[in-house]
């Protein structure tokens, strides 16, 4: 993914809130590979953003919002400039 391989600056991408992502992926019980493929994404993706190494493009927080069943804000986390 763009996101991953170059800085943030170059391209919209937002730094998720991996923790809380974490949260609700296991408060509905599913595994990094279910939430993976509900959001359309890869599963190592999913696990480097729950770990806070990754960031996420709008389209893919939302996906993965969506695939949780919460608003894009619970999962959001503003980076200051």
């Amino acid at each position: 993914m763009l996101c991953d391989a170059l800085p943030c600056a170059s391209f919209h991408c937002v730094t998720p809130n991996g923790t809380a992502i974490r949260a609700f992926r296991e408060a509905r019980k599913l595994s990094i590979r279910r939430l993976a493929w509900l959001s359309s994404r890869d599963s190592s993706h999913i696990s480097r953003i729950e770990r806070g190494l990754a960031g996420a493009s709008e389209t893919a927080l939302r996906q993965i919002a969506a695939a949780l069943g919460v608003p894009v804000a619970a999962i959001n986390r503003e980076e200051a400039p």
